[in-house]
């Protein structure tokens, strides 16, 4: 309890400059990478995301883990992302590491083994559709849970418009 309140000018010095070294790194990183590094594409990428999260906590503040320990261990994350990616384009390797897009709605029609699947209850389907400004089932074409685990409303008041096949592609139905 007495090292919660304890001030160590070394101490902050030491988390001060880790932190800024963090910092640099990551900035330099990302430039090097792309945007692709902080995206939500897949889980994947947000599983990645997360680790980084942990490493430059754990990097900043722990006195166990050296600045040059945690810069590569980030970069090393960094470069896994960038060659999963391009990975990635291989079908094979994509069915191993991505979740398969799983529809909820079918027009009007809620699609029930679906929402149990996804672990997705009645009551987040229907925020979705307010969030979506939806004001009647009418509007709705579909209702897809992405493989980043968000939930796509297509929708609009032109009762003639349908989604193109080259959407839906690859949504698992049921």
């Amino acid at each position: 309890m007495d090292k919660w309140f304890a001030f160590s000018t070394n101490g902050m010095l030491a988390i001060a400059l880790t932190g800024i070294g963090i910092y640099v790194t990551i900035i330099v990183l990302t430039r090097l990478m792309g945007k692709r590094s902080f995206s939500k594409m897949s889980s994947f990428d947000f599983a990645v995301t997360v680790a980084l999260g942990s490493m430059v906590a754990t990097t900043v503040l722990s006195k166990s883990v050296s600045l040059w320990d945690g810069m590569v261990g980030i970069t090393m994350l960094y470069v896994l992302q960038l060659g999963m990616a391009y990975l990635r384009r291989f079908s094979i390797v994509a069915k191993v590491t991505d979740n398969t897009p799983l529809l909820l709605m079918k027009g009007k029609q809620i699609c029930f083994n679906n929402l149990r699947r996804a672990r997705v209850t009645e009551s987040d389907l229907k925020a979705k559709l307010r969030e979506a400004n939806v004001l009647d089932l009418s509007q709705v074409r579909a209702v897809v849970f992405e493989t980043t685990g968000d939930i796509a409303v297509l929708h609009t008041t032109d009762a003639d418009q349908r989604i193109q096949a080259y959407i839906m592609e690859g949504v698992h139905e049921e």
